[in-house]
């Protein structure tokens, strides 16, 4: 299915207090919604990703995968403040006439929800069979599923956590400095902050994998070299495919919504609102995972009612939930088919 965009025509107002104009929400839509309005799969996606769910998670989603447009109506969203057709910092600021630039508000991970939520009524969505996200993404679900706990029958949380901790801020925090020491930032052009994006993406990297994923992946053939390490590259390398495909805009808002994450935000306690999840939840966390640790997914688990908790290994770090597509297989599999048997045997015995 080719890029929608849905377009809410009325100011949108920010958990800031901060208003946009209207929002633009650009999203992807693949297979059909059967009769029943039961098969829909809702895929929040993680920072710099898009709505095309089937291109950067292929293993998982996709013909002969899991999550198989045959069987589902599977949707997408491109997150609020992101570069890739939902209203974000590149898009038309209707009060001055001008690209936003850096001049677009703070958001959070709370707006990102409530944008979805817009695109859900215009879909006429009733009710969601799965939603999934990693990372970013499942911070989303994880909102989401507080504040509309009836809306889904499972949920799925990938290498996520209740509260963006320290650790994850003082990375971003890293990233934003990178961006604005490259003075063209402020210049709000469309290639303003390139060369900071790049030292923000190797900064992010960083945490994304880890030290034997450097080491096995990055390391010399030779004992001969003084310099151009593979691994200095290689950094470079990924700097300079994030700028072909992002902007440093975006970037910078995307990132703040990733610091803004507490469930507990105007809540009794982080405690107390991840209990109110009712969905049949899921949640997986990743061994190697220095950005979000293990004992993150271990709290959630603990903490939300109805739900498993599985570790992966990964040599990948972080990444593994974008990369360990067999792994979630199976145990995604596992979670849905021993949910639908524990309802089976409920219709029996009622």
């Amino acid at each position: 299915m080719s890029l929608q965009t849905f377009i809410f025509s009325q100011p949108f107002k920010l958990e800031s207090g901060e208003q946009l104009p209207e929002i633009e929400i650009a999203y992807h839509t693949f297979g059909k919604l059967n009769t029943k309005k039961d098969n829909v799969i809702w895929v929040c996606h993680a920072l710099s990703a898009n709505s095309n769910v089937f291109d950067w998670w292929q293993g998982l989603f996709g013909e002969n995968c899991l999550f198989n447009p045959q069987d589902y109506f599977i949707v997408c969203a491109n997150n609020l403040g992101s570069s890739y057709g939902t209203t974000g910092a590149l898009s038309h600021n209707k009060y001055t006439n001008q690209q936003w630039f850096s001049h677009f508000p703070h958001i959070t991970i709370r707006d990102m929800v409530n944008a979805h939520e817009l695109l859900r009524q215009h879909l006429n969505i009733d009710k969601i069979h799965t939603i999934i996200g990693g990372s970013q993404g499942a911070q989303q679900v994880m909102e989401w599923a507080i504040f509309h706990p009836s809306l889904f029958k499972h949920s799925i949380l990938i290498a996520t956590n209740a509260k963006h901790s320290p650790w994850g801020i003082a990375f971003n925090e890293s990233q934003r400095l990178a961006i604005k020491a490259d003075r063209t930032y402020y210049s709000n052009t469309i290639n303003g902050g390139e060369k900071g994006l790049a030292a923000a993406r190797s900064i992010a990297l960083l945490s994304y994998r880890n030290y034997e994923t450097y080491n096995q992946s990055q390391h010399e053939k030779t004992n001969e070299k003084t310099n151009d390490y593979n691994a200095a590259s290689y950094q470079r390398y990924q700097g300079q495919k994030l700028i072909s495909r992002f902007n440093a805009y975006s970037y910078v808002t995307l990132i703040n919504a990733m610091d803004s994450h507490n469930v507990g935000r105007g809540k009794q306690s982080i405690e107390k609102a991840l209990e109110t999840i009712t969905a049949k939840t899921l949640v997986i966390g990743i061994s190697t995972d220095m950005l979000f640790p293990p004992h993150e997914q271990m709290y959630l688990s603990h903490h939300i009612k109805n739900s498993s908790l599985k570790i992966i290994d990964s040599f990948y770090g972080h990444d593994g939930f974008l990369l360990e597509t067999k792994q979630l297989t199976t145990i995604i599999s596992e979670f849905l088919i021993s949910n639908q048997q524990n309802t089976n045997k409920l219709v029996l015995t009622l």
